[in-house]
């Protein structure tokens, strides 16, 4: 006998929304992984197509999904854009498939995808970068002005009867004091992979500490050096890049949402560090928004190169991070 109240496993999967078969379109790194993250609320089913760059970090995060790979596009390369909006255009209308929606998180992929993706007859969303705390990027602007996508911002304070507000993938992160280890700290270096900007000045930064150690791991990306102490790479697959964060005591990174996100979830309070424009380190200051953002909310100690202290190190090593449901 059933009581009042209650629901058997037939009723539940009956009120559980249905999945939908979905467009997933993002460039690697931060965009990528906010995607990843907020695939389960956007309901996309196993058969959904993925829509991205082909790096370690890709194949790694989507291993077992559906996958089309197109030609890296650099930041503000329009020829590029026009190039994968041909391919995905291409491969949407060949496939004779029906989807739901297509959904970008950026950053100039989404020019291409979600385009294409309209001439297919495919709804498309729009959601902006958690980094973007201020207002939307280029390419916000941009599909903002085209009128063919919904828009949505995960910052409240921007949202606008056209940017609807739904959450932020890094909303349900908590800070705490934790004991710092009592021997040399493990040091996870990290720089990203975005091309092709070099981000010298924090591995100078770095290095003045004197706190980087034969234990030390560097992620360098195109910012290739010679002889620094511990093991450096340029890239590393995701699982290998997990594996890093959770090995080390602090994690000093870009400020890059996907690598800020990882180090959340695995527990560790980061030295979040900016690239910067005026050193030919990004194509503007927009590392700083996200930086201040998780300063702000307790979640990270945010420097610039030329600041970054062994307090500030230590005080990332006594600190730890918990998730709630979100």
């Amino acid at each position: 006998m059933q009581h009042k109240g209650t629901q058997n496993l037939g009723e539940r999967e009956s009120l559980a929304p249905a999945r939908r078969k979905l467009v997933l379109a993002a460039s690697t790194g931060g965009h990528l992984s906010q995607l990843a993250r907020l695939a389960p609320q956007l309901n996309a089913s196993n058969d959904s197509l993925w829509i991205t760059f082909d790096t370690e970090q890709s194949r790694s995060l989507l291993a077992g999904r559906r996958t089309l790979f197109v030609p890296y596009i650099a930041p503000r390369d329009y020829k590029g854009v026009f190039g994968a909006f041909k391919q995905i255009r291409k491969a949407l209308r060949g496939s004779g498939e029906t989807f739901d929606e297509a959904v970008s998180t950026g950053a100039a992929l989404a020019l291409a995808a979600l385009p294409a993706a309209r001439s297919a007859r495919i709804p498309a969303r729009y959601i902006e970068s958690v980094s973007r705390t201020d207002g939307p990027s280029l390419t916000g602007n941009i599909l903002a002005a085209s009128r063919m996508t919904t828009l949505r911002t995960q910052h409240e304070s921007w949202a606008t009867n056209r940017w609807k507000f739904e959450g932020n993938v890094l909303g349900s992160y908590r800070a705490s004091e934790s004991t710092p280890p009592d021997r040399p700290l493990r040091l996870f270096v990290t720089l990203g992979t975005i091309a092709p900007y070099r981000f010298d000045s924090m591995i100078d930064a770095v290095l003045a500490t004197g706190l980087a150690t034969e234990e030390t791991i560097w992620q360098v990306g195109c910012s290739d050096r010679t002889n620094l102490p511990g093991s450096v790479v340029a890239s590393m697959p995701d699982s290998a890049f997990e594996s890093a964060i959770r090995d080390s005591d602090v994690v000093i990174t870009h400020s890059g949402v996907g690598t800020i996100m990882r180090a959340l979830e695995c527990g560790k309070s980061p030295v979040v560090v900016s690239r910067r424009k005026y050193r030919n380190e990004h194509v503007d200051d927009h590392q700083t928004q996200i930086a201040k953002w998780v300063s702000d909310a307790g979640l990270a100690v945010s420097v610039e190169s030329e600041q970054l202290s062994i307090d500030d190190i230590h005080w990332a090593s006594s600190r730890i991070i918990d998730q709630a449901e979100w």
